[in-house]
């Protein structure tokens, strides 16, 4: 069973020190240092400074300490430092019988160099004592010595106890009555239970679906009570391109990661998704009344452009002004460790539930947040921290509380304020959607930048230049590009120009486009770039799979012929004439073609004739959530299939077809005609473990 993510290293010593999860990370970590550098190789010589910059093994003294957040995200050892010496030594010890130094440091070479510092600094600490200066600590030495026998990658990244313990609260009161969970649950935060529940694959999606209401379709999930591993891979595989699909980041995770229940992961998709649930309403559209933050265009076209987080920190600072309160709350760690902040704002949004001794008069900081949580309680808000979480500023957990208290009660006024500036803040229906889909793929693509409108984020046309780095490498000529912030307005045009540039090299039909046109944060013309910058890398990911393609560009029309010769392969007599078939709204054509590129994936009890609306909306959810389990990266909604969106009708065409032609069976494709011809099959599902309703009864 072919499982997504796997990074393969040749060597039979790095397969044996590393786990796939580390080969991840520091894969991503690799590709990240090679990318930064101007000529885009990584020379054996740039690796002491360039793992220094991960805050590995650098050479000297040491610098400044890190923050906690900075130490969870950093690799093994990470404080720890070798002597130039020591790294000459670690250098020469490392194989290099595959090392071509005019194409810089392979990914192997650069495992081999990792691995080897980790057991200098494994040797260097046994020799020191503890805190020594210039050397590194007991805890760090053992560190890194566990980490080269780890059979998981927890010693990666910390795992804190405080979020595990504030997480499962979280999942223990949202999804108590849970048909499916509520024997499971509640979950015993002291253990490790929730990441032995994730292995099954249903807690993650229905905890996606409590964050984005209705973005499973529950009936695609496997719930039986003993569930294989083709249906647990399912289940993950589900979870993970439906967690893409409402924005979070799954670049290093795939569907072993969570089979084996590797607990940093897990927890930091946890993290992720209950992050957006609670946020969810942090924005002028769900929120509107947010426009009292403002005072003109400006400051509203700036509120548009931020993340929830830092919309949640203007919010915060906003009701803290009426309080009196002198201090600017910049983060949710150290500028709210003190609780004076929180004592404030509590007494703002809820002075009816103060009581005495009020925190201000109490100077022990621990006895100071107990009370501001006990203010916190009585307003009916959830703790999702203790005093001690607020003391060390635990930034995860503080959001979580600022969050939880504006969806409790966020003080702002009822009355919408009367300003002429927000007039044109609602969008119709489909231009949301299509911002929505956009602005989902590029986010997954993995790009540095991540992205939360855009109509305001991609006006600076460095986030442009990232997607088409990525999905056309070497096309950008970063050493004319402006990084940000940008702050005079023809450097934003500059490199606008060059994405448009690009796009006239990609056959991007441009007419009637200039850089200005995106710096301007023209909607329609932004829309239609990214529209076709999507599909050049749909198109792309096919042509890579035609192995016997003779180079042939694959068209629009190739995939509907593929399409309909799959349907009509299968016995069924459905078609689609065009991807704006009105048919195709039934849902019907896309279920015989899943069903025909894997018979057991369609439940046909649960299909209708998509006659009555109910019927197609149902279908369409369905359609969605059995293409994602496949594994089908798509980031459209059922209202696309029921208007018969010509583009996602082609989006999700392609990603069932590039799915069917990346399965590991050997595909002869005709170049005249488009068609693909299977001729073997290597299916190893548990077909006897299927339910019977998994009958195609072949009429629908």
């Amino acid at each position: 069973m072919g499982l997504d993510g796997l990074v393969v290293v040749s060597d039979p010593y790095l397969q044996r020190r590393f786990s796939q999860a580390d080969l991840r990370v520091l894969q991503a970590q690799y590709a990240g240092l090679r990318d930064a550098l101007p000529s885009g190789r990584l020379r054996l010589r740039d690796l002491p400074a360039a793992l220094s910059g991960l805050g590995v093994g650098g050479a000297g003294k040491g610098g400044a300490g890190k923050g906690d957040a900075e130490k969870e995200n950093s690799a093994p050892g990470a404080g720890a430092q070798l002597t130039e010496e020591e790294w000459a030594s670690v250098l020469k010890a490392v194989p290099r019988a595959d090392d071509r130094p005019q194409q810089g440091v392979s990914f192997e070479l650069f495992l081999r160099v990792y691995a080897e510092m980790q057991l200098r600094l494994k040797g260097a600490g046994a020799g020191k004592k503890a805190g020594a200066g210039g050397g590194i600590t007991r805890s760090s030495s053992s560190s890194a010595a566990a980490f080269l026998t780890a059979a998981t990658t927890t010693l990666l990244h910390t795992i804190s106890e405080s979020e595990k313990a504030s997480y499962v609260g979280h999942i223990n009161a949202y999804l108590a009555e849970d048909p499916f969970l509520k024997n499971a649950l509640p979950i015993d935060p002291a253990t490790d239970h929730i990441f032995h529940l994730t292995k099954e694959g249903v807690l993650l999606c229905k905890l996606i679906n409590l964050a984005v209401p209705g973005t499973i379709d529950e009936r695609a999930i496997n719930t039986k009570k003993l569930l294989n591993l083709w249906e647990k891979n399912e289940n993950h595989t589900l979870c993970l391109n439906s967690a893409k699909a409402i924005g979070c980041t799954v670049v290093n995770i795939g569907t072993q990661d969570l089979a084996e229940g590797r607990p940093h992961l897990i927890l930091g998709l946890i993290s992720q998704i209950i992050k957006i649930q609670l946020l969810a309403d942090v924005n002028l559209k769900s929120t509107p009344q947010l426009v009292e933050l403002v005072e003109d265009s400006n400051e509203m076209e700036e509120l548009m452009s931020l993340s929830p987080e830092k919309i949640l920190l203007r919010w915060m600072n906003f009701q803290l002004k009426k309080g009196g309160f002198q201090r600017t709350v910049t983060n949710f760690s150290s500028d709210i460790k003190d609780s004076e902040a929180y004592a404030c704002l509590l007494n703002v949004l809820a002075p009816e539930c103060c009581t005495k001794p009020s925190p201000m008069s109490v100077k022990d900081l621990l006895h100071r947040a107990r009370l501001v949580l006990e203010h916190a309680d009585r307003m009916g808000c959830k703790r999702y921290l203790t005093p001690k979480d607020i003391v060390d500023g635990l930034p995860n957990l503080n959001l979580a509380f600022v969050a939880h208290i504006f969806q409790k009660r966020n003080g702002l006024s009822k009355q919408l304020k009367q300003v002429s500036f927000i007039d044109g803040l609602s969008d119709d229906a489909q231009v949301s959607r299509e911002e929505r889909s956009f602005r989902l793929w590029i986010n997954s693509l993995g790009i540095s930048t991540y992205i939360n409108n855009v109509f305001e984020d991609l006006r600076n046309g460095w986030v442009l230049l990232e997607v088409i780095d990525k999905i056309s490498p070497g096309s950008v000529n970063w050493k004319m590009a402006n990084r940000p912030p940008i702050k005079l307005p023809f450097r934003k045009v500059e490199n606008c120009n060059q994405v448009l540039k690009i796009g006239k090299e990609l056959k991007f039909s441009l007419v009637n486009i200039a850089g200005n046109d995106i710096v301007q944060g023209n909607k329609k013309l932004i829309l239609a770039f990214l529209w076709q910058l999507m599909r050049y890398n749909i198109l792309q990911l096919l042509r890579n799979l035609r192995f016997h393609s003779n180079g042939k560009q694959i068209t629009d029309n190739d995939i509907l012929i593929w399409a309909n010769k799959k349907v009509k392969d299968s016995g069924k007599r459905s078609q689609m004439d065009s991807f704006k078939d009105r048919s195709l709204s039934t849902g019907i054509f896309f279920l015989h073609l899943l069903g025909a590129v894997e018979p057991r994936v369609v439940n046909w009890s649960l299909v209708t004739k998509g006659e009555k609306d109910e019927e197609k909306q149902m279908n369409a959810s369905y359609i969605i959530s059995v293409a994602r389990k496949l594994g089908c990266s798509i980031f459209l909604l059922p209202e696309d299939i029921l208007e018969v969106n010509q583009k996602m009708m082609l989006t999700l065409t392609a990603s069932i077809m590039h799915w069917h032609l990346k399965k590991p069976t050997p595909y002869s494709l005709d170049t005249e005609n488009g068609s693909t011809c299977e001729t073997s099959s290597t299916s190893t599902s548990d077909d006897s473990a299927s339910e019977s309703s998994f009958d195609d009864n072949g009429t629908r």
